[in-house]
C-alpha cells in the first residue's frame, strides 16, 4: 500500500504558486490594456461624438437664420428675434479667447447655460463660432465645440464644423 501512495504524484504547493504568479503577471498586462481602452473609448468615442453633435446643433441654428439677419440672439435656444449678433461678421474660433455674442456654454447633460465670455459654474462644453464673408454674397460659418476635461491626461476632444451660406437663402 505504501508503494502505491508514493507512485501517485500530485501538484505541489511550489508548482501552484508558480502557476498563480504567471497568471497574475498576464492579468496585470491585460488590466493596463483595459484601462487604456476605456480611456480611449471615453475620449474618442463618447466625448468627441458629443462635441461634434453640439457643433452641428449650433450650425443648424445659425443656418436657419436669414442671410441678412444681424440681430437675432443665437446664444439662446430657440434664437430670440433681437439682442444678439445673428449672422453679423465677427466672432472667433479660438476657445481660449471667445468673443461675446459668439460663444455659449453647455452643461454635462447638454443643457444650455447661456453665453458670455465668462465661464459659468458647471460648464462642460463650450461652443464658439466665426462668421466671415470670403466673397460677396457668401458667408462662411465655422463652429468649434470643445469639452472642458478629457479622461486621463489626454487633450480634451474638440470638433469643428464649417458651412457656407449664400445670400439667396
Amino acid at each position: 500500500m505504501m508503494r502505491r501512495l508514493r507512485s501517485e504524484a500530485g501538484i505541489t504547493l511550489i508548482e501552484t504558486t508558480i502557476a498563480c504568479s504567471i497568471l497574475l503577471v498576464a492579468m496585470l498586462g491585460l488590466l493596463s490594456m483595459g484601462a487604456m481602452a476605456t480611456r480611449f473609448t471615453e475620449n474618442h468615442g463618447h466625448l468627441e461624438a458629443r462635441t461634434t453633435e453640439y457643433a452641428q446643433d449650433k450650425m443648424e441654428q445659425l443656418l436657419a437664420l436669414a442671410y441678412t439677419d444681424s440681430v437675432s440672439n443665437t446664444v439662446v435656444f430657440p434664437a430670440a428675434a433681437a439682442g444678439g449678433t445673428g449672422l453679423a461678421i465677427g466672432g472667433s474660433i479660438n476657445p481660449s479667447s471667445p468673443v461675446n455674442g459668439y460663444v455659449d456654454w453647455l452643461g454635462a447633460d447638454g443643457g444650455l447655460l447661456g453665453g458670455g465670455t465668462t465661464q459659468p459654474t458647471g460648464w462642460q462644453y463650450q461652443r464658439v463660432w466665426l462668421v466671415e464673408s470670403p466673397s460677396t454674397g457668401i458667408k462662411r460659418l465655422t463652429v468649434v465645440s470643445r469639452v472642458r476635461v478629457a479622461v486621463g491626461r489626454a487633450l480634451p476632444p474638440q470638433s469643428t464644423v464649417v458651412a457656407v451660406k449664400a445670400a439667396q437663402f
